[in-house]
């Protein structure tokens, strides 16, 4: 049996590039970018590469650039270290009821501390107003932080104009760009973000590695210490073969985006195509907003999505339910009921996220199965009835 991956939103395999310029790390560069020794120079050589593979990528100065241990580090340093920085009695954040966990739980976290949060709604569509975000805005706001791609239904949200409210506010704004990193073309001082996270893990990179722009002036306390590390930002030794390996993926990822991304988008538009003229009772969700081009959501109504997820397993096809970090909730989808869907229509909800590897075939080949597993599984469930 063929096995295709179709979950590259949750984790992408480490591209043969990355791999190899990590090797070296291992046995011949082994030394701590700290010390002031031969071994600890060429380790420091090659992770002040990586920081400037990584600033290229995103259209910033390395010096701008602060490597973290992956998507949800640089989110949290992100908004707690700039909002516990912030010199004022009262402060106040802005954020969207669809953001990553990581990003919801700090702002929590935020909320025990004293600092009050405003989660503004997004539409049926997925998007969030630029005009709801400046209603929201108070005196005492010291954050803005929204999200770039939306990791369920893959939305790219109107960053530019949010920035745009930020400025004239006063106002910092940070993005979580884990989902749009790779995916689209990202330049932050065109986005006019403060902050702006990203994960190696999401781009071929390996897990274990992100990163956080930090724009000049930026004030940015740390929320770990220890060390004197990345400019007193985040104390720890660097690792340095993983960030190397981000190094490179953010490399591969700004030569072969201008390709990859139309080559994505038409297979990403053929199995929505094909799903939606093969099958009754589903749509996509978020269809018709911006979207990055690997990402689509859909539901199939009178079926439970878990059951969905493991149907299509079993027939060599990896796609997700819903966010990897949120499997095993009960719950359904706090970014789908956040559009409006029932929760009903969120649990029969699949995303499919494409990637480097797929081709038209193994797209049909999806297609195949999820026709088959849909019959299968309404034929089974106890509301089918409902639709008669």
């Amino acid at each position: 049996m063929h096995r295709y991956y179709f979950d590259h939103n949750a984790t992408t395999p480490v591209a043969p590039e990355v791999l190899r310029a990590m090797t070296p790390c291992f046995s011949e560069v082994y030394g701590n970018a700290s010390s002031i020794h031969y071994f600890g120079q060429q380790a420091k050589l090659r992770l002040e590469q990586a920081r400037r593979q990584v600033a290229g990528l995103l259209g910033c100065e390395p010096a701008e650039v602060v490597f973290a241990s992956g998507g949800t580090e640089a989110n949290n340093l992100a908004i707690l270290g700039t909002v516990r920085q912030a010199a004022r009695q009262r402060r106040h954040v802005i954020t969207t009821a669809i953001e990553h966990p990581c990003v919801l739980d700090a702002c929590r976290q935020l909320e025990k501390e004293g600092v009050e949060v405003t989660y503004v709604r997004v539409g049926s569509d997925g998007m969030v107003s630029p005009d709801d975000i400046r209603a929201a805005l108070r005196p005492e706001t010291v954050l803005i932080t929204v999200m770039y791609a939306n990791n369920e239904i893959g939305t790219v949200q109107p960053i530019g104009e949010i920035a745009a409210i930020a400025r004239e506010a006063g106002v910092y704004l940070h993005t979580d760009g884990v989902q749009s990193t790779g995916k689209i073309p990202v330049d932050v001082q065109e986005l006019g973000v403060d902050l702006y996270s990203l994960s190696g893990h999401k781009l071929y990179g390996p897990k274990g590695t992100g990163a956080l722009y930090v724009k000049k002036g930026t004030l940015l306390g740390p929320i770990l210490f220890g060390g004197r590390h990345e400019r007193d930002r985040r104390p720890g030794t660097e690792n340095v073969s993983g960030l190397v390996g981000l190094g490179e993926a953010a490399e591969l990822a700004r030569r072969g985006l201008p390709a990859e991304m139309p080559r994505l988008a038409a297979l990403r538009d053929r199995l929505e195509r094909a799903l939606e003229e093969r099958i009754e009772f589903a749509g996509v969700n978020g269809k018709g907003s911006p979207r990055v081009p690997n990402t689509t959501n859909f539901y199939f109504d009178f079926l439970e999505g878990e059951a969905m997820v493991i149907a299509l397993d079993l027939k060599g096809m990896a796609v997700s339910s819903g966010a990897a970090c949120s499997s095993g909730s009960v719950e359904p989808s706090h970014v789908l009921t956040a559009i409006g869907l029932s929760d009903e229509r969120a649990r029969a909800s699949i995303r499919f996220s494409l990637g480097s590897q797929n081709t038209e075939e193994q797209v049909d080949a999806l297609v195949e199965a999820v026709e088959g597993a849909v019959a299968h599984l309404r034929k089974l469930s106890p509301t089918v009835g409902s639709r008669q």
